[in-house]
C-alpha cells in the first residue's frame, strides 16, 4: 500500500494486528472501569440527594452489600492482569530474531538515521526490505538518545549512545512507510524522518545487485580486524593459528552464538550486542579466564566501524554463519 493511499494506519508486520488488539483490548476495558465507577459515583449522588428521608437512606445503607465491590474489582484486576502477561510475551518475542533474519545497521546522529546492509550497501534515512522475510535492526547511537519508530510495522525502540539495542519485524505489505525519530534529540529533531520501502523479493534483490557497495560489511570488518592490531591477540580462522597469543586472549573461532563466563561469574550469549560492547567497555565483558585487560576502542573507531567489526566476527562461526543481504 503506497503511502498516499492511506486512509488509517496500516498493519504492515506480522505482529501489528496482535499488538492493535492488545492496545484496544486495554482502552476498552479502560473505558468499562472508568464508565462503571462514575456510573456507580452517579448513582449514589441520585440516590443519597439532598431530600431523601433519613430512614430510606438508612434502609439502603443497611442493605449494602461488599460482594459486588469485590467481584468487579477482583474481575478487572484479572483482566489487566491477563493483558500484562500478554503484553510481556509480545514484548519478549520482539527481542528475540528468528533464525534467517537480514541483519540491518542502524546509527542515529543528529539529525539523520545511517543505515548499513551486509553486503555493504549504505543509505541515509531510508531503509529497504523484502517481504515476508525477517529483518533484525542492531541499533546504536553516535550521540545523545535517539528512538527509532515506524508506526505503520507498529515497532519502536530508544536507540542509545555506545550500546547495541535490537529489534525484529517482518513486512506483509509491500509500499512506502515513515520512520521518525520519536525522542527529542536537538533543534532539528523534527528532521530526522525517513522512508522504509518494503519491496518483494525479486526486486529487494534487484535492489540490491542495484545499489553501489564498496565491500561488504564483512570484509571491511576484516581488514579492521588486521589494521586495528586486534590479529596480533585474538585468534581467527583466516590467519595461521600461531599469528595470536590464545593464553592472553579468546579466540574469535566460534566466539558469536557460544555462551561466555564472565570475570564476575556471569555468563552471557555472545550475541551482536555483547560483541559491540566488548570492543568499548572490555572490562564489563572480560572473559573469566583471561586476565590480560584489553584497551578500549571507545572514541577510537566510530560506530560504522562497530558494526563492519561485528559482521566479520559473526562469520567466524561456522555453525552461525551471518545472513547476506539477498
Amino acid at each position: 500500500m503506497a503511502e498516499g493511499a492511506m486512509t488509517w494506519l496500516p498493519e504492515a508486520s506480522s505482529h501489528a494486528m496482535r499488538i492493535d488488539i492488545l492496545l484496544a483490548g486495554l482502552v476498552l476495558i479502560s473505558l468499562a472501569v472508568l464508565g462503571l465507577v462514575f456510573g456507580l459515583m452517579l448513582l449514589n449522588v441520585l440516590r443519597f440527594r439532598a431530600g431523601r428521608t433519613t430512614d430510606i437512606v438508612r434502609a439502603i445503607a443497611e442493605h449494602k452489600s461488599w460482594w459486588f465491590e469485590i467481584s468487579w474489582t477482583s474481575a478487572t484486576l484479572v483482566i489487566f492482569f491477563g493483558l500484562f502477561l500478554w503484553a510481556t510475551q509480545l514484548y519478549v518475542v520482539a527481542f528475540r530474531p528468528p533464525a534467517g533474519a537480514i541483519q540491518v545497521y542502524v546509527t542515529g546522529k543528529q539529525w539523520m538515521w545511517k543505515i548499513q546492509y551486509p553486503g555493504g550497501q549504505r543509505e541515509i534515512n531510508a531503509l529497504h526490505v523484502p517481504v515476508g522475510r525477517p529483518v533484525q535492526l542492531l541499533l546504536t547511537s553516535e550521540d545523545v538518545i535517539h528512538d527509532f519508530s515506524i508506526p505503520a510495522l507498529r515497532i519502536k525502540h530508544d536507540v542509545l549512545p555506545g550500546r547495541y539495542q535490537s529489534l525484529w519485524f517482518t513486512a506483509t505489505q509491500t509500499g512506502s512507510f515513515r520512520l521518525y525519530c520519536t525522542q527529542f534529540c536537538g533543534l532539528a529533531h523534527s528532521r530526522m524522518t525517513g522512508t522504509v520501502t518494503v519491496l518483494s523479493a525479486a526486486d529487494y534483490a534487484g535492489w540490491l545487485n542495484g545499489t553501489p557497495a564498496s565491500g561488504s560489511l564483512a570484509m571491511t570488518g576484516e581488514a579492521l580486524f588486521i589494521r586495528s592490531g586486534c590479529s596480533g591477540c585474538h585468534a581467527s580462522s583466516r590467519y595461521a593459528p600461531d599469528a595470536a597469543d590464545t593464553s592472553r586472549a579468546p579466540s574469535m573461532v566460534g566466539l558469536y552464538g557460544s555462551r561466555v563466563t564472565l570475570a564476575d561469574g556471569r555468563a552471557i550469549m555472545a550475541d551482536a550486542a555483547f560483541l559491540h560492547d566488548s570492543i568499548l567497555d572490555p572490562p564489563r565483558r572480560q572473559a573469566a579466564a583471561f586476565a590480560t585487560e584489553m584497551p578500549s576502542f571507545r572514541g577510537v573507531l566510530a560506530e560504522d566501524d562497530l558494526a563492519a567489526l561485528v559482521a566479520y566476527l559473526q562469520t567466524l562461526s561456522p555453525a552461525l554463519p551471518p545472513v547476506a543481504g539477498n
